[in-house]
């Protein structure tokens, strides 16, 4: 998209378009708004895929099933941001700030999430599947029932995260934190948890079969 976009018009459009009264989707596909400020906007269900979003403020926006499908969301501010169903695959969220925001059965398959802040968000049963989230601060969010297999956990902070039922098999978790975190039922099948800190970490019923533990710093048996 090379033309200007007036962005308020846009939004009311969708605004109409969401309560039936005429208007039309948005659609900000390939859209250049870098360092824009859509804050808590709504642009539930709207088209950004491919949009360029680098540095843009999204605070508590509702993006509610929005396609944001290889969109560059780099450093840009998510927080308490609505993402429920989101398809987020192959988006460039790396330095974002997620923190708290609402990320459950979104598509972040191959997504880039290095450095972002997840700190307190939601991704029960998101897909994130070859994921990197190498050093991404994951610290108290919830992932249970996830998909994180093939993912870049490295040196990632998961202190008190909740990875109940997650899959991470041949997930790369080396080095990272997963102190007091809740790993019950999660399946670790291959994963590679070299160095990792597993400090009073749940692990009961989880599957460890083929797993990389060396150096794992104060694994423990939970019956």
């Amino acid at each position: 998209m090379n033309v200007t976009i007036n962005i308020e018009q846009v939004l009311e459009d969708h605004k109409l378009w969401l309560t039936g009264k005429g208007g039309k989707r948005a659609d900000l596909s390939g859209a250049i708004l870098s360092g824009a400020n859509l804050s808590g906007a709504n642009l539930y269900r709207a088209d950004l895929s491919g949009a360029i979003l680098s540095g843009a403020n999204l605070y508590r926006a509702d993006l509610f099933r929005a396609n944001l499908y290889r969109a560059d969301l780099s450093g840009a501010i998510l927080s308490r941001a609505i993402l429920s169903g989101a398809t987020l695959s192959r988006a460039d969220l790396s330095r974002a700030i997620l923190s708290g925001a609402n990320l459950s059965g979104a598509d972040l398959s191959r997504a880039i999430l290095s450095g972002a802040n997840l700190f307190s968000a939601t991704l029960s049963d998101a897909d994130l599947s070859g994921a990197t989230l190498s050093r991404a601060d994951l610290s108290r969010a919830i992932l249970s029932g996830a998909t994180l297999s093939r993912a870049d956990l490295s040196r990632a902070i998961l202190s008190g995260a909740n990875l109940s039922s997650a899959t991470l098999s041949r997930a790369d978790l080396s080095c990272a934190n997963l102190s007091r975190a809740d790993l019950s039922d999660a399946d670790l099948s291959g994963a590679i948890l070299s160095c990792a800190d597993l400090f009073s970490a749940t692990l009961s019923r989880a599957n460890l079969s083929g797993a990389i533990l060396s150096g794992v710093i104060s694994i423990r048996a939970d019956p």
